[in-house]
């Protein structure tokens, strides 16, 4: 299979054209420099708060492979990762209203402390369902971490511990995040340009 090439964080890009979305003009909405800098801050804070414990992540694949590998890189505290993988998206850049869960994770998390890393926060649908699914094995506590929140329309009955931007309504790349699985590695987060 044949992977286009995205130029590395230009100001401004298009989506491949072997997607769906392809020709779409992306812009940057957050730069690689300022993601680096909140990751470092979000680190501080929860290493300071697990001081002396011994937490384990729980990644949400795919999307927050890279913020979880850079945050835990950053941490000064022991720790475990383990990684979910969940589905309410499919193809498009929005939810289906329904969630999927693909890969379990295989650690045993009764009695631990349990950080969920997220890419994206936006209706609140996935972390409803991952809190549930954790809070059923017994853990000490539940925790979320998440780059990005779509603060104006989550609609959730509890509060997200970390969060690194507040951002608008728009479908973003980068990052981690992905349109058609593609656009995942680059370092700035992009998003589609309003006309």
């Amino acid at each position: 299979m044949e992977c286009d090439v995205a130029p590395v964080d230009p100001q401004e890009l298009t989506v491949p054209v072997s997607s769906q979305f392809g020709g779409q003009a992306l812009e940057v909405l957050l730069t690689q420099e300022q993601i680096q800098q909140r990751v470092a801050e979000l680190a501080e804070e929860i290493s300071h708060r697990y001081q002396g414990k011994c937490p384990i992540f729980i990644g949400v694949l795919n999307g927050s492979f890279i913020f979880m590998a850079d945050l835990v890189r950053k941490l000064d505290i022991d720790f475990e990762v383990d990684f979910i993988k969940i589905s309410s998206y499919g193809s498009e850049t929005a939810s289906t209203g329904t969630v999927r869960l693909l890969k379990d994770i295989s650690a045993n998390i009764t009695d631990r402390e349990v950080i969920i890393v997220e890419d994206i926060v936006d209706t609140g649908l996935t972390v409803k369902f991952l809190r549930n699914r954790m809070l059923e094995a017994g853990p000490t506590s539940v925790a979320f971490v998440t780059l990005l929140l779509k603060n104006e329309i989550a609609i959730l009955d509890f509060s997200i511990d970390y969060v690194g931007f507040n951002i608008p309504d728009r479908f973003v790349v980068g990052y981690g995040l992905d349109v058609d699985q593609k656009l995942r590695g680059l370092g700035s987060l992009y998003a589609f340009k309003e006309s």
